[in-house]
């Protein structure tokens, strides 16, 4: 599984490099600013993408917007945005198209070297992968339409955020995947999202979360 890799900080980025090839990945490309993520996103077309938000030149959000255009250039590409601190706003760019593939995770969690190249996989897979503690932060603002949905059916929704299958679901909250299934379906209808691909049904779920 080929990666492209952008972190300005130079031992991070080696550390992320080693982390990731003993996990068993290729890293295509190891860069240092948007501008060249961008090329290196476009021209190797990763498998999936590891993106810190700040790179420079700007030092603003550079990392996404780079990943967000090679989204635009390439349908669909992987990536897994990297964040010194929770920004709702990076996280509902990233699930802006509605496609999947993309996760936003804090820089925290790359300490967790099983939870980070979970995450990396889970996102190349075509999951959707959101921090727990920007979740956290976003069931404490409630408001509609998610303030329909009960406090069990919000603790589904956080986990689908996170990017869980239902077996994964039911295996955390201690339930059957039927109740699972009953949970997500009753999710479906109180955010008014009417029958369609599950799959696009879960990222627009998630999207309604965040956009409150």
């Amino acid at each position: 599984m080929r990666v492209v890799l952008a972190e300005d900080l130079a031992l991070l980025r080696e550390g992320l490099v080693r982390l990731l090839e003993a996990a068993g990945f290729e890293i295509a490309a190891a860069v240092d600013n948007g501008p060249d993520l961008l090329e290196a996103l476009v021209d190797h077309r990763p498998d999936v993408a590891v993106v810190d938000v700040r790179l420079p030149p700007s030092f603003t959000d550079e990392g996404l917007q780079a990943a967000l255009e090679a989204r635009r250039r390439v349908p669909g590409l992987p990536v897994l945005v990297l964040s010194q601190y929770v920004e709702q706003l990076y996280a509902r760019e990233l699930l802006a198209d509605g496609t999947g593939a993309i996760g936003y995770l804090l820089k925290d969690r790359v300490f967790d070297a099983d939870q980070f190249v979970d995450a990396v996989r889970r996102v190349a897979a075509g999951g959707t992968v959101m921090d727990p503690e920007v979740i956290s932060k976003l069931v404490t603002r409630g408001g509609p339409p998610v303030s329909r949905l009960t406090p069990r059916e919000l603790e589904v929704l956080e986990l689908m955020a996170q990017g869980r299958s239902n077996a994964a679901i039911a295996g955390r909250l201690v339930v059957t995947e039927r109740a699972v299934a009953k949970h997500i379906a009753n999710i479906f209808t109180k955010l008014d999202l009417t029958v369609s691909d599950d799959d696009n049904r879960r990222v627009l779920a998630v999207l309604a979360y965040l956009d409150r």
